[in-house]
């Protein structure tokens, strides 16, 4: 049995850092946070002279105990409206994320050993690094999505039964809640997403608490590092001038410009399509995509092509930029990559938590590489 300490550690460095967030925007698949606020955080730990301690999965101790901070609510921005409701309200400094991994730490009275991200998303995955560097943690080298999805239940750590309590939320109002037990993910969802809906659309989460043993069977390994080498191939690419979209694998679904697009809030998600004219080689053609948080659904000509629990991945063509939810414009040029899901999706048990069924469309999930050449 490893003991801590015996663990090997990386520190990782700015550009490290910046390459995994780029990485994981490109891989959030339109969702999982803000890449320039995630940008933000972890420069700020590295000026407060704080290390990013990168561990990988097999060498987390067997006993020690991990847990996943992250950020749960929509992603569309906040109107003007949306602020005036909280403006007698105190805000508090302090990352939501942070207070919710002390409040846990507190309520367990056991220190934790490690974090990992709940999901490869530039802000999320941020979340997770932050609290590690600032709590002086390490930061496991895996993930329990592979890509952002929008509901807690779609995870392998629920795959893999670890459940989601103890867990603590907070808001950046000050409000702080630990439930130390709930019947299932599925009732987490339905629990915090509505502390999410009366609290700016946003609150800071910190659970699904796993000792190393059962850790290394219930999540993707080495799921950061891959977003580390999906974010350099991008930044080696606009350096050296090549298209950024393709350097990161895939397959190529479509190129075209946003003819309209839609999104609305609702119940602590972001939902919206966009809809493309193609250009090039995709003149005469359109494509359509349709997400909740995270790109979900796609359509070319009306058929159905691309679906979860692939990643469909969307570049802005003028600046060689991954486009995030719900911020298109009319007119903007867009490359449509496909990436297949990682192994944990595509069982029937993967498949019940992501698949179109599970959104509501009556379709079974075909892979992406059943039409594409990979």
């Amino acid at each position: 049995m490893k003991k801590k300490g015996e663990e090997k550690m990386r520190n990782l460095s700015k550009q490290d850092l910046h390459d995994i967030l780029k990485g994981c925007t490109i891989l959030g698949t339109g969702g999982g946070g803000s890449l320039e606020e995630g940008l933000e955080l972890v420069d700020k730990a590295l000026a407060d002279g704080k290390e990013f301690k990168l561990v990988d999965l097999d060498e987390v101790p067997d006993e020690g105990l991990v847990i996943s901070p992250y950020m749960c609510g929509s992603i569309s921005p906040v109107t003007e409206e949306q602020e005036k409701k909280y403006s007698s309200l105190p805000r508090i400094k302090e990352e939501q994320t942070l207070r919710a991994f002390k409040a846990l730490e507190d309520y367990l009275e056991k220190e934790i050993y490690g974090v990992i991200s709940c999901e490869l998303g530039g802000g999320n995955t941020a979340e997770a690094l932050y609290v590690g560097a600032v709590m002086g943690r390490a930061i496991v080298d895996g993930d329990p999505a592979g890509r952002s999805l929008p509901e807690l239940q779609q995870s392998t750590f629920f795959i893999n039964g670890i459940t989601i309590d103890p867990v603590a939320v907070a808001n950046e109002f000050g409000d702080v809640a630990v439930f130390t037990s709930v019947v299932d993910d599925f009732r987490a969802e339905v629990l915090i997403r509505a502390l999410a809906v009366v609290s700016n659309n946003a609150v800071g989460v910190a659970g699904h608490m796993a000792e190393g043993s059962k850790l290394k069977k219930s999540v993707i390994p080495g799921a950061i590092t891959y977003a580390m080498d999906i974010g350099r191939a991008h930044r080696k690419a606009k350096s050296e001038g090549t298209e950024p979209a393709m350097a990161i694998g895939g397959a190529l679904l479509f190129r075209g410009k946003v003819k309209q697009y839609e999104w609305r809030d609702e119940a602590g998600f972001t939902y919206g399509e966009v809809h493309l004219d193609g250009y090039g080689d995709y003149s005469g053609s359109n494509y359509r995509v349709w997400f909740k948080n995270e790109n979900i659904m796609t359509w070319k000509d009306g058929k159905v092509d691309v679906t979860v629990p692939d990643l469909v991945c969307i570049f802005d063509d003028q600046r060689g930029e991954p486009v995030i939810n719900p911020y298109y414009q009319k007119g903007m040029p867009l490359t449509v990559i496909g990436l297949p899901a990682a192994k944990e999706w595509r069982n029937p048990r993967g498949l019940e938590l992501l698949s179109p069924r599970a959104f509501g469309f009556d379709l079974d999930y075909v892979p992406i590489e059943s039409k594409y050449s990979l």
